[in-house]
């Protein structure tokens, strides 16, 4: 006879307070990254916008690199989820376009941390973070098979290395086209979009 199935313990309000304070921590530093990138960011800035003292903020995160690193590694994540989400029998080509124009989108909105530096401190926490190395591993291998699946349907270049063609992608997640044709206020986001979109997939060749 199965026992019936045991409902998992409901967390304390101090747990679910602490978790919650969490995501909006990690939340302003993506944020902040993606306005002003890891070297001009500051923990004071961080705790100023979650509105709590920068003790508090020292008992989740030991440094501003871990604030940085779990902030790379919660938009890994949503990249994980979103790639989940597409239809399994999606042509390659048009999965590779709609991850790619995901995060353009989440750029213009001020969302998408920017990549570190070579040299960055905080690349070498996220080398060592197995959480980061984890999702990033996933989404390229993810990405790399949509790349050579499209190849060889014709769809990219053959000649090209899939891994140019995955950093070229990788690439536009910190693209500084995009804010600077928002600034022109000369198109909507929607456009923009397409415009990078278009010279990213098409090239500038004339056709």
């Amino acid at each position: 006879m199965t026992s019936p199935a045991q409902t998992p313990p409901k967390k304390s309000f101090k747990i679910q307070m602490l978790a919650a304070r969490e995501t909006a921590i990690i939340q302003s530093v993506n944020r902040l990254l993606a306005e002003k990138g890891f070297d001009a960011m500051t923990v004071d800035e961080v705790a100023a916008e979650v509105g709590i003292a920068k003790a508090s903020l020292y008992k989740h995160f030991t440094s501003k690199e871990a604030l940085a690193c779990a902030a790379m590694v919660s938009a890994m994540r949503q990249a994980q989820a979103f790639i989940q989400s597409l239809p399994v029998d999606q042509p390659a080509m048009d999965k590779l376009k709609a991850v790619t124009r995901w995060t353009m989108a989440l750029k213009l909105q001020g969302l998408m941390p920017s990549l570190p530096s070579q040299n960055s401190s905080l690349r070498a926490t996220l080398m060592a973070s197995k959480d980061y190395m984890d999702t990033l591993m996933e989404v390229s291998d993810a990405l790399g098979g949509w790349i050579e699946a499209a190849q060889a349907q014709g769809r990219i270049n053959p000649a090209l290395p899939a891994v140019a063609v995955l950093y070229t992608l990788y690439a536009r997640a910190c693209d500084p086209v995009l804010e600077f044709l928002k600034m022109g206020e000369q198109h909507t986001e929607a456009q923009i979009l397409d415009l990078v979109m278009s010279t990213c997939f098409e090239g500038l060749s004339a056709r």
